[in-house]
């Protein structure tokens, strides 16, 4: 895991000032670092997306509420 990053970026202002906005930030760093997070994880979704249904050892949405009526 890679520790923490200083780094120099030319950002356009009008595109962090929406950053900003959006992300209801107090600074430019917190605008900058909850629009990574909220990027990896829109990929990390996207990834786990890709394999809904393609395992059939699991049970169904039906096999589960019933096995919850039984208990």
């Amino acid at each position: 895991m890679i520790g923490i990053m200083k780094t120099t970026v030319d950002i356009p202002g009008n595109e962090l000032e929406d950053a900003i906005r959006f992300a209801r930030a107090k600074t430019k760093r917190e605008a900058i670092v909850s629009a990574i997070r909220d990027f990896s994880r829109r990929r990390r979704m996207a990834e786990l997306a890709r394999y809904a249904g393609t395992c059939e050892d699991l049970i169904t949405v039906e096999e589960l509420q019933l096995q919850r009526r039984k208990c």
